[in-house]
């Protein structure tokens, strides 16, 4: 049987990545949340196991061969749980392919598009001072709505990211996808992403990861403190 895998984990795009996976892939794991607002990714003990100072993070006390392994970087995590449970990589290496290349897209593209979308369009001006940047709000807001087309043309051809199949590639892209509206996206011109966002979100895995620690949730607008220690000086 399987001990429980420890999850560092705040309710965000990036943390539901694994919450959900873990729900989907039936693995007990035990939470510990990691307080992105109040500076907990600084913690010692929290960065021996993320360096990179970043949720999430996972300890497999069954790691490789039995012994325990830590990982951070969440497209990571997601290959390495979907290669020990055999779960949700697709069914070949043409599938396994898919799969990365998508992942690699969010990875690389849509998570730190969006994420900068959200920061100009919705924290940045809100600080003290107020740094309302149109440049910048527009350039972050062009650039996912060219990924959202992206994404709506692979959907067009197929019922998943990477194909036929459900993957951690659309666990990977769910979260960030949720959010379009804080994004200031349209689903009207992506009635393909709109039809696979509801698929995915109908799934008990995915409302369940959704909704781990949901209530935690906040709004850093109205936090001076926590934009200070997310957005301020790299410690």
């Amino acid at each position: 049987m399987q001990d429980p895998i420890d999850l560092y984990f705040w309710p965000t795009p990036n943390g539901w990545k694994i919450s959900i996976a873990l729900e989907e892939m039936a693995l007990p794991y035990t939470l510990h949340l990691i307080n992105i607002g109040k500076g907990d990714q600084f913690a010692p003990e929290f960065l021996k196991i993320a360096p990179n100072n970043r949720m999430p993070a996972i300890v497999d006390p069954q790691g490789p061969d039995g012994a325990p392994v830590s990982l951070f970087e969440s497209g990571a995590i997601l290959q390495y749980l979907a290669r020990k449970t055999g779960q949700f990589y697709g069914e070949s290496e043409r599938d396994r392919l898919s799969v990365d290349q998508w992942l690699m897209w969010q990875m690389g593209g849509l998570g730190p598009m969006a994420g900068q979308a959200h920061h100009f369009l919705k924290y940045a001006p809100a600080m003290e001072p107020p740094q309302d940047l149109p440049y910048a709000k527009e350039r972050y807001r062009n650039e996912v709505a060219r990924l959202y087309g992206v994404l709506d043309r692979q959907l067009a051809q197929n019922e998943y990211v990477a194909g036929d199949f459900y993957s951690i590639a659309d666990m990977a892209i769910w979260g960030w996808a949720s959010l379009w509206e804080g994004q200031q996206q349209t689903l009207d011109d992506k009635p393909h992403m709109a039809r696979w966002l509801a698929t995915c979100s109908a799934r008990p895995g995915v409302q369940a990861g959704r909704a781990l620690a949901a209530e935690l949730r906040g709004d850093f607008r109205q936090e001076k403190g926590a934009q200070d220690v997310l957005f301020g000086k790299q410690r």
